[in-house]
């Protein structure tokens, strides 16, 4: 049941180079969750059917896989059989997967062959190029890529990010300056752009697209976040305990029940669960419907309120949008 719960299925084998390359990914996809920006990750799958107390019909074998951001390496190993106990075999099968990490790590490790003549081991190695991980992003594999374009560093104790999400076509000095207050509110912390390459209600966004997106941010100096989120509910559960950048016209959004399937209810649900896990909203002023608002002509629900922080007006105030821009430059 622990297998299944972890994969979200039950596996056609338990032991096999499949289920143990689905584990790589489910690790690499949490690794990213867990660490900070820019921080490299590895993802580790294992499964093994090894010497037990009651004899095997099928062969003593193994097989581990290890996942990267651009590399994939998986090895399956067949035990000669009857010829170890099961502590020799879990001891070959450890010190072979140790070895495994330690080359996805790019560490130097020991050469010694664990393995006889008669044991069988068969490895291979699938490289992906940045286009190859944004579709692999784009079709949900990955949940999220980052682009630490920043010179800033980020600190163990900066373990909080401070997240402007948009489409940004094109990012423009608002952007910059609206995350640049919002920092300096939270303290410590370290901030990111997101961009979502799946949209909620248009076609996601194409690889060449996402890299045009990108240079801007490499141009600026500016760390972003690719994502497959659209929804803030669902980009709180990618980074528990952010703080997230938003202007007054999303907070409209966001506490209107009409995009809660007019559910009143449902709405207080949804940003209850991302309050649980530490989700906050920073607000700045924005022009809705022609009206330059701020957060408090907002009336937010009393159980969510410390949620929401309000940016001053005379702090930031953004008047301008991507939409004119690209109209006012004939896009």
């Amino acid at each position: 049941m622990s297998f299944i719960q972890l994969l979200g299925k039950i596996p056609s084998q338990h032991c096999s180079q499949q289920t143990a390359e689905e584990l790589a990914l489910l690790a690499y996809n949490r690794g990213l969750k867990l660490s900070s920006p820019g921080y490299p990750v590895v993802g580790v799958g294992f499964t093994g059917s090894l010497a037990s107390s009651r004899p095997k019909f099928g062969d003593h074998r193994f097989h581990l896989s290890t996942r990267t951001s651009d590399r994939l390496s998986v090895s399956t190993v067949t035990l000669s059989k009857g010829l170890r106990t099961r502590e020799q075999e879990d001891t070959v099968s450890s010190r072979l997967l140790l070895k495994a990490i330690a080359n996805a790590c790019k560490v130097q490790a020991a050469s010694v062959s664990h393995l006889t003549e008669s044991d069988m081991s068969d490895e291979h190695e699938t490289h992906f190029s940045e286009d190859q991980e944004l579709e692999q992003l784009i079709d949900g594999k990955i949940c999220f890529k980052v682009y630490p374009f920043s010179s800033e560093t980020c600190t163990p104790t900066a373990e909080r990010k401070i997240i402007l999400s948009g489409s940004f076509n094109p990012l423009h000095d608002g952007h910059v300056k609206l995350l640049e207050v919002a920092t300096s509110f939270c303290g410590n912390g370290y901030p990111c752009f997101e961009i979502s390459a799946v949209n909620a209600d248009k076609p996601p966004l194409s690889v060449s697209q996402i890299k045009d997106r990108i240079k801007q941010f490499e141009k600026a100096g500016k760390t972003v976040i690719i994502s497959n989120q659209p929804y803030f509910y669902k980009k709180a559960e990618l980074f528990p305990g952010s703080a997230f950048v938003i202007g007054a016209d999303t907070v409209a959004r966001l506490i209107n029940p009409k995009y809660y399937d007019g559910d009143y209810g449902k709405m207080l649900e949804i940003l209850d669960g991302c309050k649980r896990i530490g989700c906050t909203f920073l607000v700045g002023g924005r022009n809705v419907d022609g009206v330059f608002k701020v957060l408090e002509d907002f009336e937010i629900p009393e159980t969510l309120k410390d949620m929401f922080v309000s940016i001053p007006a005379d702090r930031f105030r953004m008047d301008i949008s991507s939409t004119e821009i690209r109209k006012s430059g004939g896009l």
